[in-house]
């Protein structure tokens, strides 16, 4: 969670006016031809400045992925990992899983300490933070291929933007600030403590932030991007992990690879649903959850009602219990995506929603259907998934989308820094299941198919979507927040799909969350008080934050063409169109 998260509001009439305020500001004074729609103006700026050069949105996509690695050094990244979704104009398809794997002397058990306990993340060995958190870094790799596969234009040419910004530097917004500043595990390794709190004295609001290690690492890997992976940045990388105690090396390097993988496709009241498969639970989760809730009609219930609020949870729920027993990495375990988006199985389980009642978690049993009787391995694996990662999304002249989420999983990884390199390393280690049984403090549970070896890709929740309606491009979806990110997600579709919300409108809209374990739904504070009491009268326990996520989404309009983009008002994202 962003620290601004954390700060008081004055009241509801402001935060009213704030989210008013941004919905106009996006609103365009004519129809622009393209959309860059990203966490940070500079990367959507990126973005469109590669459209203009005569680029495409793939183009675009590839150069607001590396800007977001100099301006949001929070998620965006050169050494974490993502997921690519493109449609192009013609109607293919394209999935880049560039998720990060585990170094190959990765063992099962390797996060345990004498006694078989979980080690704490203060500890320098645990899965949170230090350089033995640190998986096989994949973003390099998925930008470059997705450019060179699908681009139009050079890697120099889409690296430029962001070569510029770390050599020149940007003036930080406060929230960037407050985030460095407060992050207390940066300050224990020493070149992040330089480079990203400048040994204690802290960057202001507004200051320059420069980067010359990693402006100088870009512009190696503009000229040679293979060197990250085979050649000496490769071998400075991993002696600056092995001294660091860590276990990737240069063979884990070399050995990396993007996978194109088959999207996820479903289909909700007459909409076409393209997504992320395994080993994203997103898309397959996202799918059931629609399947379970087109049997009843939300709309008449109205948007945000106690009613569609306590159905759509119920559909939360089921499908993070089906998401505990069955997902993970699909080169190694097998993951039966037919059967958990079948919409007969979805009916079974709609049969078991009670309209006016809660359904508690403990009692929760899953409905006879074939092949999912198996599950006897059950849920007895825990996995903490961290909430800060980064969306971005894109629309191009010709129609082409592009729909990006990458992570370093917590907000700035293992903060640790490459020495030398200038970026920081994920801790996406700590995204497999650490040990069986033990529930985490997200209380989101796994199957044994999570659990950590050698090469494999943890699972995670991203869930870069795109939705068609008569064959034609309508939305693109996507955003932060572990667990959270399958239900805004699907907040935010609902939002226009069923209660005909433009793209802003269901980006703004109150968020809710049913993950199975803990038993409850978590709601944000700007949700009705009304609502919430019927909520609980209906036997929910509700936890209310502040907010979380953002989307950062694009509609198109069916009967013009014009590209609407959806900016998230609870951070500083900015659309940047043309």
């Amino acid at each position: 969670m962003r620290i601004q998260r954390n700060l008081l509001i004055l009241c509801s009439l402001c935060v009213l006016l704030a989210v008013t305020s941004t919905a106009a500001s996006l609103r365009p004074t004519h129809a622009p031809h393209a959309i860059v729609t990203s966490v940070h103006e500079l990367a959507s700026r990126a973005g469109i400045d590669m459209l203009r050069s005569g680029g495409n949105a793939v183009d675009a996509a590839v150069a607001t992925g590396f800007a977001l690695a100099v301006v949001h050094p929070q998620a965006g990244n050169l050494g974490g990992g993502g997921f690519l979704l493109l449609r192009s104009a013609n109607g293919k398809t394209h999935f880049l899983d560039f998720r990060e794997k585990a170094p190959a002397a990765a063992t099962e058990n390797m996060y345990l300490d004498a006694q078989g306990n979980v080690l704490p993340e203060d500890n320098k060995d645990s899965s949170v933070v230090g350089y033995r958190s640190v998986g096989v870094p994949g973003s390099v790799a998925g930008l470059v291929y997705a450019e060179k596969q699908y681009g139009k234009l050079s890697i120099e040419k889409v690296m430029a933007p962001a070569i510029k910004l770390a050599r020149d530097g940007f003036p930080l917004a406060y929230e960037d600030t407050q985030d460095l500043k407060k992050d207390e595990y940066l300050a224990e390794f020493p070149e992040s403590k330089r480079i990203f709190q400048r040994n204690g004295n802290y960057y202001q609001p507004g200051e320059l932030f420069k980067q010359p290690e990693l402006a100088h690492t870009l512009e190696r890997l503009a000229k040679d991007p293979d060197e990250f992976y085979h050649g000496a940045m490769a071998r400075e990388l991993a002696v600056a992990i092995h001294k660091g105690g860590g276990l990737v090396t240069t063979a884990d390097l070399a050995a990396y690879e993007v996978k194109e993988r088959e999207p996820i496709r479903g289909s909700y009241r007459g909409y076409d649903i393209i997504s992320a498969p395994p080993p994203s639970s997103g898309g397959v989760a996202l799918v059931e959850i629609l399947n379970i809730l087109e049997g009843f009609d939300l709309a008449k219930f109205g948007n945000r009602s106690a009613d569609a609020i306590h159905l759509e949870a119920e559909a939360f729920r089921r499908t993070f219990y089906d998401r505990a027993d069955f997902m993970g990495d699909p080169d190694f375990a097998k993951v039966p995506v037919a059967q958990l988006i079948d919409k007969k199985y979805a009916e079974a389980w709609r049969g078991s929603i009670q309209l006016n009642h809660a359904s508690p978690s403990k009692d929760l049993k899953r409905p006879a259907f074939a092949e999912l009787e198996r599950v006897a391995q059950s849920r007895i694996a825990a996995i903490r998934e961290p909430e800060n990662t980064t969306h971005y999304s894109v629309v191009d002249a010709e129609g082409n989308a592009v729909s990006v989420t990458t992570t370093l999983n917590d907000s700035f990884g293992s903060r640790v820094t490459a020495e030398g390199l200038g970026f920081l390393l994920n801790d996406e280690m700590d995204d497999f299941a650490a040990k069986q049984g033990v529930p985490n403090t997200y209380g989101l549970i796994q199957g044994p198919a999570n659990a950590i070896g050698p090469g494999k890709r943890p699972l995670s929740a991203m869930t870069p979507t795109i939705v068609l309606k008569d064959g034609k491009l309508f939305l693109v979806l996507g955003s932060p927040g572990g667990p959270t990110i399958i239900t805004t997600v699907a907040n935010v579709l609902i939002g226009v799909v069923d209660f005909s919300l433009d793209i802003q409108e269901a980006v703004n809209a109150p968020r809710f969350h049913n993950q199975w374990l803990p038993d409850g739904i978590l709601v944000e504070d700007s949700l009705s008080p009304d609502t919430m009491n019927v909520l609980r009268s209906k036997g929910h326990k509700l936890k209310v934050e502040h907010f979380w996520g953002d989307g950062e989404c694009i509609m198109v309009d069916p009967k013009t063409g014009e590209r609407l983009a959806g900016s998230d008002g609870r951070n500083n994202g900015k659309a940047v169109g043309y």
